[in-house]
């Protein structure tokens, strides 16, 4: 694998934890201005995930690597993302544009961290699309373990 460089989240939390994962997933942008992008077609997606927090759990995690594989992963890998009920409410803000796929992932994952004890936060979610095209997407307001 080659190592890969992201961009850096400021936070005031212990610890962070970086997770990297490749998605292979087709989609097409439902708007008259996508272009060719509107046809459906696949990339295979390069993500890195940032999670950060103060606590770790029983097991001296942050967070178990393989969660966030299966939130990640599990749920997009070799699917339409158009066809996933995250993308389907017709409003461009769910469009499966690279920023709106970074968004979700945040979501998902942030939703599930919620669970957790130790209250972890995804402060960052990188989405590499293409080899010369990415996006990162942080929350605005990252929630305090405190």
């Amino acid at each position: 694998m080659i190592q890969q460089i992201y961009p850096q989240v400021n936070h005031d939390y212990q610890y962070e934890l970086n997770k990297d994962m490749h998605l292979s997933a087709a989609h097409y942008v439902p708007h008259e201005s996508a272009g060719p992008c509107r046809n459906v077609h696949g990339h295979t997606y390069f993500v890195n995930v940032t999670i950060a927090g103060d606590t770790l759990d029983e097991s001296g995690f942050l967070v178990n690597f393989k969660t966030l594989k299966n939130l990640v992963h599990g749920q997009f890998d070799h699917t339409i993302l158009n066809e996933h009920a995250l993308f389907q409410s017709g409003s461009p803000e769910d469009f499966p544009t690279t920023e709106v796929v970074a968004r979700k992932i945040s979501e998902v994952i942030q939703a599930e961290l919620d669970q957790l004890p130790g209250k972890p936060v995804c402060v960052q979610v990188f989405v590499r699309e293409t080899p010369t095209s990415y996006v990162v997407f942080r929350p605005k307001k990252v929630k305090s373990n405190g």
